[in-house]
């Protein structure tokens, strides 16, 4: 939309500068060195009420060339421009500023034990820098947990790639037959979807090898590359690209190496006691689809009966894009495990998700640099996520009402104080509270739109609401690594916010709340005959995302159970009703 344009703050054209300062020095007796004082005394507060987005709606390029970082900026009563950067810098060390009415965020780097000190902090600066962004944790970590990491990571390093084990185990592999009494056990995991279900996904199959005593491998797409640092010190997670079943096209719910096709085949049996089965008489790997088919995970995974037969394969090669770990928690036999490794259960993606993913230096530099022009210095950052699905399209006008009755209702931004009005008599441009506004989403209408009513009216009490958009690709580029930068980078942003209000179904809005540790207000979907949604917004019981298709509970009794009124830490989502979520009891 159209805001007006006069009084506003701009850049100079050409040839204004001299003009300026020829004036300077004809009038009225004011000494040019004050007039630079002042406006170097100013700029920090100019800039910092001033919203930012970068170029025409995308981030600088993640190219090592120089990015292109251009502001499209408003606060309520400016408009501006930022300089194009000349030189692309070094990625910003926080300076623990964002949120100067609260305590400073924790000084420790290892995140109470979570992180390893084992890495060169240079190699991946986000590793031990991204949490100075954000409050501390509100769930203190299990020092059981503490200790299975570190354990697991010298299990990886002893049989990761490049270990005279792995090269045994592939050499076993390709010999068409599983093994006895093998000393290193794996779990390959294939990406499916976007980034946000792959980041889940890797979270809940590293959740599995850390129940199960397997090595993590992950194989690599293109479109993933340069994402992520390694999470493991010593060794690498990626898998290598000469493993021999490297084909992610063989992997679909009809491939004869499935489990659940094996059983229905004959080559595994789960009806007996599998202690009695060789190892040396199994295939020579299984592969579980743990995709969401007809709104339900696959059976025959979450059984203990399943799970014994599983346990005898050496190599295990996954694809799902579920976050399956609330079906982990629904095994028998991994549950007093998972209760000293989670004593509060909705701290299972928050903990291990801020253990596995570190931007590359690359990203971390789109996301430092991002964070320190725009989000560093405001009392309060509040986040928007929009997310619009096709098989459930919704209008724009139906939905950016809905984030505006969501905004009143739960009072997440100030009152404006009407068309016309003045601002407060009291108000000062350096004594009023800042909130900034971040909006992640494919399409740039809801920043416009938002932008404009914090441009054209005050608020009620005085406060300088700034709103931010780092991108808007339009639509989604699974296949594209630029655009999964983006993507990554702003769901770091995200995360930093204080307050989250998101898309219902949304994995991208679930990995940023449970990385930021905050529960979000949730933009419920319409009813599948409906345009509009009844209820705008419902707050999250739990800071976990939400499995939208559980398994059966009745395993061997092949009937539905109700695992929310049967178990005491797990609920119906409130965007899925029939999706499951861990929470606190």
């Amino acid at each position: 939309m159209d805001v007006k344009r006069s009084r506003s703050p701009r850049a100079p054209a050409e040839g204004e500068d001299d003009k300026k300062r020829a004036g300077w020095r004809g009038g009225g007796g004011v000494r040019p060195e004050m007039v630079l004082v002042g406006f170097l005394l100013t700029l920090p507060l100019l800039f910092l009420v001033f919203g930012g987005r970068w170029g025409s709606g995308s981030f600088p390029s993640s190219s090592p060339s120089t990015p292109t970082v251009a502001a499209r900026n408003v606060a309520a009563g400016g408009r501006g421009a930022t300089p194009q950067s000349k030189k692309e810098p070094e990625a910003v060390t926080p300076k623990n500023i964002s949120a100067p009415t609260t305590s400073s965020p924790s000084p420790d780097k290892l995140l109470g034990g979570l992180l390893s000190a084992a890495f060169d902090e240079s190699s991946c600066q986000s590793r031990y820098r991204s949490n100075l962004y954000r409050k501390p944790s509100p769930f203190p970590l299990s020092p059981y947990l503490a200790q299975k990491l570190r354990k697991y990571e010298a299990y990886h390093k002893k049989c990761g790639p490049g270990t005279k084990r792995y090269r045994r185990a592939v050499k076993q592999l390709k010999s068409g037959r599983n093994a006895d009494h093998s000393e290193c056990k794996y779990v390959v995991w294939f990406p499916c979807n976007g980034l946000g279900n792959r980041m889940l996904t890797i979270a809940s199959t590293y959740l599995y090898a850390l129940l199960t005593d397997r090595v993590l491998l992950t194989h690599v797409a293109p479109e993933q590359e340069g994402l992520f640092c390694e999470p493991f010190p010593g060794s690498s997670w990626v898998l290598p690209g000469d493993f021999p079943e490297n084909n992610p096209h063989k992997l679909h719910i009809g491939a004869p190496e499935s489990y659940a096709n094996m059983l229905k085949s004959g080559a595994v049996r789960n009806d007996g006691d599998p202690s009695g089965v060789p190892a040396s008489s199994l295939p020579p790997y299984v592969y579980l689809h743990i995709e969401q088919f007809q709104l339900k995970l696959s059976d025959n995974v979450f059984c203990d009966e399943d799970q014994a037969v599983l346990a005898k394969f050496n190599w295990m090669v996954l694809k799902s894009d579920s976050y399956f770990a609330p079906a982990l928690f629904l095994t028998p036999m991994f549950e007093a495990e998972l209760a000293r490794m989670f004593p509060r259960k909705e701290a299972v993606f928050h903990h291990l998700g801020r253990y596995l993913f570190h931007p590359t230096n690359r990203v971390w530099g789109i996301i430092s640099r991002y964070y320190e022009a725009y989000l560093a210095r405001v009392g309060e950052k509040i986040g928007f996520q929009i997310r619009i699905f096709p098989e459930k399209p919704i209008k724009f006008e139906n939905m950016y009402d809905q984030l505006m009755r969501c905004i009143r209702e739960q009072r997440l931004l100030p009152e404006l104080a009407g068309a016309g009005a003045e601002p407060p008599a009291n108000h000062t441009a350096a004594g009023g509270k800042v909130k900034a506004v971040l909006i992640a989403s494919l399409y740039s209408g809801y920043y416009e739109k938002i932008r404009g009513m914090y441009y054209e009216s005050p608020t009620r009490n005085g406060e300088v609401v700034a709103v931010f958009q780092p991108s808007h690709e339009e639509q989604q580029q699974y296949t594209s690594n630029e655009h999964n930068q983006k993507a990554l980078a702003e769901i770091y942003l995200l995360s930093y916010c204080d307050k989250i209000a998101m898309s219902a179904w949304s994995t991208f809005g679930y990995v940023a709340y449970s990385f930021a540790g905050v529960k979000p207000w949730i933009l419920l979907r319409p009813d599948w005959d409906k345009e509009v949604s009844a209820v705008a917004c419902v707050r999250s019981a739990s800071v976990e995302p939400c499995l939208h298709s559980p398994p059966q509970l009745g395993c061997r009794a092949r009937r539905d159970v109700d695992a929310a009124a049967v178990k005491p830490y797990v609920r119906h989502c409130e965007d899925v009703q029939f999706g499951l979520k861990l929470f606190d009891t």
